[in-house]
């Protein structure tokens, strides 16, 4: 048991559907945990503990586990990471690979939340003008309103909550606001997965 501070392996835990993914304990090291869904976070979920990410030594210490067995993993759940996507290839070759929908969630969400802070810029600016258009001309400077009383950059502002909620979950406010965010920015609307 040299290697339990490096690794620990339970291959009797392995089943049909696997999933692989980086934590940081407490202590700040990073591991490497393969899971049993089927375990449900009970005993005989663990099926390995490898210390670090680095591909080439989680691959060499899960090759330990018997190719037969390794050849029964029928889906193996990751997120994103190419480590952890090159691993899943050489351990399990059999296996269908499947990204975590919660990270593929969040690069769509990001997506969309980088097009509503490029539109809060535009706002941005063009009420710039209008400020600077109104000292010009010597007048009091008063932004255009939306019939809910937002701003242009208010209005974005409050987008965020709305394109990250399922429109289900709005509340009477929201949905008059969604209404006015996708008349006047129809490319959110386009790319809103659940209208």
């Amino acid at each position: 048991m040299d290697h339990a501070q490096d690794w620990l392996l339970f291959e009797d835990n392995i089943g049909e559907s696997l999933s692989i993914d980086e934590t940081c304990l407490s202590s700040g090291e990073v591991y490497t945990f393969l899971t049993n869904k089927a375990g449900k976070g009970r005993k005989g979920t663990l099926v390995a503990v490898v210390k670090g990410t680095k591909a080439e030594d989680v691959i060499q210490v899960l090759k330990k586990i018997n190719l037969s067995k390794r050849k029964t993993v029928k889906e193996i759940t990751l997120d994103l990471s190419s480590s952890m996507m090159r691993i899943a290839r050489a351990v399990f070759p059999k296996a269908l690979i499947t990204n975590d929908r919660f990270h593929v969630q969040k690069l769509y969400y990001d997506a969309l939340d980088d097009m509503r802070i490029a539109y809060r810029w535009t706002a941005r600016d063009k009420e710039n003008e209008e400020i600077k258009e109104a000292k010009c001309k010597g007048k009091e400077y008063i932004p255009f309103r939306y019939s809910n009383g937002d701003t242009r950059k208010q209005l974005l502002a409050r987008a965020k909550i709305i394109l990250t909620k399922h429109k289900t979950k709005w509340t009477e406010t929201q949905k008059g606001r969604a209404q006015i965010i996708f008349e006047h920015y129809p490319t959110l609307k386009r790319h809103m997965i659940w209208l």
